[in-house]
């Protein structure tokens, strides 16, 4: 499979929180798809951040210091995207423009479990949104 070939994702937070703490999610399917090179994954430093925050904040220290080198591993398989054209404010939670941002600048899918905070780029953008399980179907048809 080429690179033109792959599938494009931004995945949002919360997929990469419960991929990299729970087993046999969607969400951890894709975090092994993400390991094992099978799309594209695209980020801003503002996301890279995010995901490095929420991990600090909601692990204890012990657990935070063996995800952590998995999330080194999966941000080095990353994509990083300048953003050059913003389309703020679009997302329904101000929070989530970022993601936005990065997904309309790469032609990107936003992979989240939060949709309805993405329903209005949707809309407005032709934003693609997918859900882990829809992301993981993809994968799988490929």
């Amino acid at each position: 499979m080429t690179t033109v070939d792959r599938l494009r994702f931004v995945i949002d937070t919360n997929v990469v929180f419960e991929g990299l703490t729970k087993q046999g999610s969607a969400s951890g399917l894709l975090i092994d798809s993400w390991l094992a090179n099978l799309f594209q994954p695209f980020a801003t430093n503002a996301l890279a951040y995010e995901y490095a925050d929420v991990l600090t904040r909601k692990l204890s220290p012990h657990r935070l210091q063996k995800i952590f080198p998995v999330l080194q591993s999966l941000l080095a398989a990353t994509d990083f995207v300048p953003v050059y054209y913003t389309w703020r404010p679009i997302a329904n939670d101000s929070g989530d423009d970022h993601i936005v941002d990065c997904a309309m600048n790469t032609n990107a899918s936003v992979v989240t479990w939060n949709l309805r905070d993405f329903r209005t780029a949707q809309a407005q953008l032709g934003l693609s949104l997918l859900t882990p399980v829809q992301a993981v179907q993809r994968l799988a048809e490929r």
